[in-house]
């Protein structure tokens, strides 16, 4: 067990309504419900300060939903969680927000709390495509958030960008790419469009697109940052030098994390659980369901092949006991000459042309 851990904060509220697209928890904003809130996660927090002791917080994340709705209310969390657990002076300490937000009086509140990494979900820079996706603010609502991001002191700025979405070409998408870098942000995210079961995007209809434009567009999408000085570490995320998202990497390590929230997922003590996605039965003061042991080599193996690293020899056999004779080398060769995989010192990792199909190349390789 690592001392270091982090800590996702799920705030699932939305205002006025939930993005078409988006399978993210979350339910309207309410003002009393957010303040009920702020309280019953308080108390949730508590409950783990045994487990939690002689370890160390290295990154913190609030994800939504909308978290900035909660307003001053998140400095004040955020204090409260350093209050109560072991946060690192140097820990990464993200929020999410929307670019339509009104910032400019939030941001300097956050900065001072401890927040020193700002998310904003701009999924485009063209406002036609913002249109199509149900977003309300526009291009340059993203310029006056990262404007105001800098005067507030963030020195780590992401982005969000949606690809394959309705309306987009890959031109438009290295048009955005080029607003994106224009910014001087750090970090962008760069994701695939799913049409989720269950959002209303699917109650409408509303298909993706077909494999080959998918293709084109994350493509696009990847040379084009590539091009900007935004290098690829995972299948959508990219950055300038020093600046990956520590809390992410320690996903897609297999690190433990603690969730809180309705919907949060988290893995402490070798097992993993989450939270019911239901704000009323976390109100109530549910507890986390169980899922069963985490870490295991099939679990570890899938998660790192979704970095550019992949998989290191020496870290599976520390962490796993295993070796890369766990692998069918026919599948592996197979792979390899398809131009999916590509192996060398001491690592087994996706090519580009892998994260496209990731999800079959990872099956191959571990259910040959």
């Amino acid at each position: 067990m690592s001392a270091s851990l982090g800590l996702y904060v799920h705030v699932p509220f939305c205002a006025p309504a939930k993005c078409p697209y988006c399978d993210f928890y979350s339910v309207p904003f309410a003002p009393e419900v957010a303040t009920q809130y702020a309280d019953v996660l308080r108390a949730a927090a508590r409950t783990y300060v045994p487990r939690l002791a002689g370890r160390r917080v290295e990154s913190v994340y609030f994800g939504g939903g909308t978290p900035v709705l909660l307003g001053g209310t998140l400095a004040a969390l955020l204090t409260y969680f350093k209050q109560i657990y072991p946060v690192a002076p140097d820990a990464e300490i993200t929020v999410e927000a929307n670019p339509g937000s009104d910032l400019a009086e939030l941001l300097p509140v956050l900065r001072a709390a401890g927040f020193n990494r700002l998310s904003l979900g701009m999924q485009s820079a063209c406002d036609a495509e913002l249109a199509a996706l149900g977003r309300r603010h526009k291009t340059a609502d993203v310029a006056r958030a990262v404007e105001a991001a800098r005067k507030a002191g963030f020195a780590n700025l992401s982005l969000d960008l949606m690809l394959a979405t309705p309306g987009q070409t890959p031109e438009s998408i290295r048009r955005s790419v080029a607003f994106a870098a224009a910014q001087g942000v750090e970090h962008v995210s760069a994701y695939l469009l799913k049409v989720e079961p269950g959002t209303a995007f699917a109650m409408r209809g509303q298909q993706e697109a077909d494999t080959d434009l998918q293709a084109d567009c994350y493509l696009a999408a990847c040379d084009a940052l590539e091009a900007r000085g935004y290098a690829q570490y995972e299948i959508s995320n990219f950055a300038r030098p020093g600046f990956a998202s520590r809390h992410n990497l320690r996903y897609w390590d297999c690190g433990e994390y603690l969730g809180l929230g309705p919907g949060a997922h988290g893995f402490l003590d070798g097992r993993r659980f989450h939270y019911a996605r239901d704000l009323a039965a976390f109100l109530t003061g549910r507890p986390p369901e169980g899922d069963g042991p985490g870490g295991g080599f099939e679990e570890y193996v899938m998660l790192r092949l979704r970095l550019a690293d992949g998989v290191e020899k020496n870290a599976l056999r520390a962490r796993c006991g295993a070796n890369f004779s766990a692998f069918d080398a026919k599948t592996v060769e197979r792979l390899e000459n398809g131009g999916f995989l590509r192996r060398g010192a001491g690592r087994i990792a996706l090519t580009r042309q892998g994260f496209l199909v990731s999800n079959a190349v990872i099956g191959a390789l571990l259910f040959p």
